[in-house]
C-alpha cells in the first residue's frame, strides 16, 4: 500500500510518534469512570497528530528526541485538545472531524469540565518535571488563542475586518499553537542557553508561518467544499470574513461595500445570496489573491528553514509546509 504524504513527512520521527500515542493514552487515564470513558473516546478519535509530529521534527533537527521532547509533545497535545473541547461548547458544534463532539454526547457541563481536566493535566505534567521554559511557551500560546477568538467575535459584530486584522486573528487563533510546537521541540533539546534561545525563536517564527499557511488553505478549501466535517461555504453562512472576501470588499466603492456587507449580515445562508457572494469574490479576484498570498508565505517559510541544520527532519518540515498549502482536506 502506497504511503500517504503525511506518512512520508513523519518518517524521521515515526518511532517517536508510535511511542507517543501509547504514552499519551496512559496520561489521559483517570480513576473516575466517567472521566476515563470520555478521555478514551477523545484518544480514539485523534486526528493526524500534526502537532506532536511538529514537536518531534523540530527537536530532531537539533538532536535526539528524549523524555523532555515527549513531555513537550504531550503538553501541547493536551492543551490543544482542551481548547478544541471548549471551542465546540462555545460554537455549539455537534461534530468534530466527523465524530460527535463531547458536548453533543455528554452535554456542555461535562465537556467544559473535561477541557479543564485536560488543561490541568498538561500544566501538572510540566510542573512536576520543572519544564518551565516549555510551560511558559505553551501558556503564551493559550493566551494568544483566547485573544484571537475574542478579537474575531468583536470584529464579527461589525464585519469590519481588514487584511491586517485577519492576519492578526489567524496568527493568534491558529498559527500560535503551531509556532509553539516548533519552539518547544527545539527547547526540549537545546534548553535556555544563548544558542538555544536563538534557535527556539527561529523555530517559533517558522511554525507561525506554517500555521498561517494551514489556516489560509482551510479558508480556501471552504470554497472547494472538501473541508472535513464542515459544509461548503460555511464561513460565508456563518458571517466569517476570510481573506478572499476581505480582498474582494477592498476592490469596490464604499457604497457597494456597504451593500455586500448588508447582504452578508442579512440572509447569508440563503443559497441565492451565497451564490451571489461567491461570484462577487471570484470576479473581484479574491480567491486568486488569497492563493498568491499563501504561496508567498510558503516561500517565506522555506527561507526560514535555511537556518535549520540540514537533514531529514528539516526536509520533512519543508514537505509539511508544501503539504499545508496543497492538501485537499
Amino acid at each position: 500500500m502506497a504511503s500517504s504524504p503525511l506518512d512520508r513527512i513523519k518518517a524521521p520521527v515515526a518511532t517517536e510518534l508510535d511511542g507517543f500515542e501509547s504514552a499519551f493514552r496512559d496520561l489521559m487515564r483517570s480513576k473516575v469512570p466517567l472521566l476515563d470513558w470520555v478521555t478514551r473516546y477523545i484518544v480514539r478519535r485523534k486526528g493526524k497528530q500534526i502537532r506532536p509530529m511538529l514537536v518531534y521534527l523540530a527537536a530532531r533537527c537539533y538532536g535526539e528526541c528524549g523524555e523532555k521532547s515527549r513531555r513537550a509533545a504531550a503538553l501541547v497535545e493536551l492543551l490543544h485538545t482542551a481548547t478544541l473541547v471548549h471551542d465546540d461548547v462555545v460554537d455549539g458544534a455537534p461534530k468534530r472531524r466527523g465524530f460527535w463532539s463531547i458536548n453533543a454526547l455528554w452535554k456542555n457541563k461535562i465537556a467544559v469540565l473535561i477541557g479543564d481536566y485536560l488543561l490541568s493535566r498538561g500544566l501538572l505534567l510540566a510542573l512536576d518535571h520543572k519544564d518551565y521554559q516549555v510551560l511558559h511557551l505553551t501558556s503564551n500560546a493559550v493566551r494568544r488563542m483566547s485573544e484571537g477568538e475574542l478579537l474575531q467575535i468583536e470584529k464579527a459584530r461589525k464585519l469590519d475586518i481588514t487584511e491586517e486584522v485577519y492576519f492578526e486573528i489567524i496568527s493568534a487563533k491558529t498559527a500560535s499553537l503551531m509556532a509553539t510546537c516548533c519552539a518547544v521541540g527545539v527547547a526540549s533539546v537545546l534548553g535556555e542557553s544563548e544558542e538555544g534561545v536563538k534557535r527556539v525563536e527561529e523555530a517559533r517564527q517558522f511554525g507561525e508561518t506554517l500555521g498561517l499557511v494551514f489556516q489560509m488553505r482551510d479558508d480556501l478549501l471552504d470554497f472547494d467544499g472538501h473541508r472535513t466535517g464542515k459544509a461548503p461555504l460555511a464561513d460565508i453562512k456563518e458571517k466569517k470574513l476570510t481573506l478572499p472576501l476581505i480582498h474582494a470588499l477592498g476592490q469596490v466603492s464604499w457604497l457597494e461595500r456597504r451593500r455586500w456587507i448588508g447582504l452578508i449580515k442579512g440572509q447569508p445562508a440563503d443559497p441565492r445570496n451565497v451564490s451571489r457572494i461567491v461570484e462577487f469574490i471570484e470576479s473581484s479576484g479574491g480567491l486568486a489573491y488569497a492563493r498568491r498570498v499563501m504561496q508567498d508565505l510558503v516561500e517565506k517559510g522555506q527561507r526560514q528553514l535555511e537556518s535549520f541544520p540540514a537533514g531529514s527532519a528539516r526536509d520533512s518540515l519543508g514537505a509539511l509546509l508544501v503539504f499545508a498549502a496543497e492538501r485537499d482536506h
